[in-house]
């Protein structure tokens, strides 16, 4: 073959290879535009009617009012969140399929149980919905009204107090135990499948004390079925306005507050990414639907961006890694 074939062949070939680049280009910005070219799915790592299916529920009436496309709310609660963050995985590379999950999902879960996902590299919070936290919640039987009081009754007990939590080797659990450390006061940990059964057995007398999430405890609070002592929010809350936080307290390591975000794949296309984050940022600054977080216990999220919240659930995970091999938790 002479020179002249040579260099005509190595041009027919980059010009190809051009083509093929551009082809694929314009059909990414081509997709990116037509976006939602169909109905969004908002996978909730909970049960219907529960805190992450309400937050969803919300953010899918400001998609619907913005897009002008169908958002359909699908809860897969169970596993930890595994089953929907798996949902994702398999389905959200268009951005047509997002999550909804707490931050926990990656600073909490993975040390807790046996995970089938990456935490900091198969996920990626693109905004947050709401901020929530933990209270420490008491029998109403319970001859305590502060924090103070709860401390003198656990150290009078032989062998000290019991308290629940919604799941073993997460915040409510280590929180727990924290506070016993930090009190000096022993605190034994009876582990639930969740909340609800947890908070019966609370009403019922057969543990008197419990780490349980605002959203779940505060209409028993509001109701007098329970008493709350503390929060873990950094400020009081609007909530529950008369109860004070553990930081004021005199604990602030028991400050830990986290948040609900949607979230999408990293390699979900960036125009999708920055949409939902401008949409689902201006949304949850309306007035209606601050009152409707606060109405659930929760406050308003805030405007971190993807790394930033990245960077907070990394600090998170170390905190909470550091607890685990202090009680010796081994995952589930």
């Amino acid at each position: 073959m002479n020179v002249k074939k040579q260099d005509y062949f190595w041009w027919r070939g980059f010009a190809l290879a051009v083509g093929i680049g551009v082809l694929g280009w314009t059909t990414e910005v081509q997709a990116q535009q037509a976006w939602p070219s169909k109905p969004i799915r908002l996978v909730v790592a909970g049960p219907a009617g529960g805190s992450a299916d309400a937050l969803a529920r919300l953010l899918a009436e400001g998609m619907q009012q913005e897009l002008g496309k169908p958002v359909i709310v699908e809860s897969k609660p169970g596993a930890a969140g595994a089953l929907a963050i798996g949902d994702l995985m398999s389905n959200g590379k268009d951005g047509h399929t997002l999550l909804v999950i707490q931050g926990g999902a990656v600073s909490e879960t993975p040390l807790a149980y046996k995970v089938h996902y990456q935490p900091f590299t198969d996920l990626k919070p693109l905004a947050q919905l709401s901020r929530t936290g933990l209270v420490l919640v008491a029998n109403k039987d319970l001859p305590v009204s502060n924090l103070q009081q709860v401390v003198a009754y656990g150290k009078s007990q032989k062998d000290g107090v019991s308290f629940a939590s919604y799941a073993a080797g997460m915040k409510g659990h280590t929180s727990g135990m924290l506070l016993g450390k930090l009190t000096q006061m022993q605190m034994n940990h009876v582990g639930y499948k969740g909340s609800p059964p947890a908070l019966t057995d609370l009403m019922g007398g057969h543990v008197p004390l419990m780490f349980d999430g605002v959203t779940t405890s505060l209409p028993l609070i509001k109701s007098g079925k329970i008493k709350a002592i503390a929060v873990n929010y950094p400020t009081r809350i609007a909530a529950l306005p008369e109860v004070p936080t553990f930081k004021e307290l005199g604990y602030p390591q028991l400050a830990q507050a986290g948040w609900f975000a949607v979230w999408s794949r990293p390699d979900a296309p960036a125009a999708v990414q920055q949409k939902m984050r401008e949409l689902t940022l201006a949304h949850f600054k309306r007035a209606e639907v601050q009152n409707r977080l606060k109405d659930m216990g929760m406050e308003q999220g805030g405007s971190e961006t993807s790394e930033e919240m990245m960077a907070e659930l990394k600090q998170a995970y170390e905190q909470q890694s550091a607890l685990l091999k202090s009680i010796d938790y081994k995952p589930e």
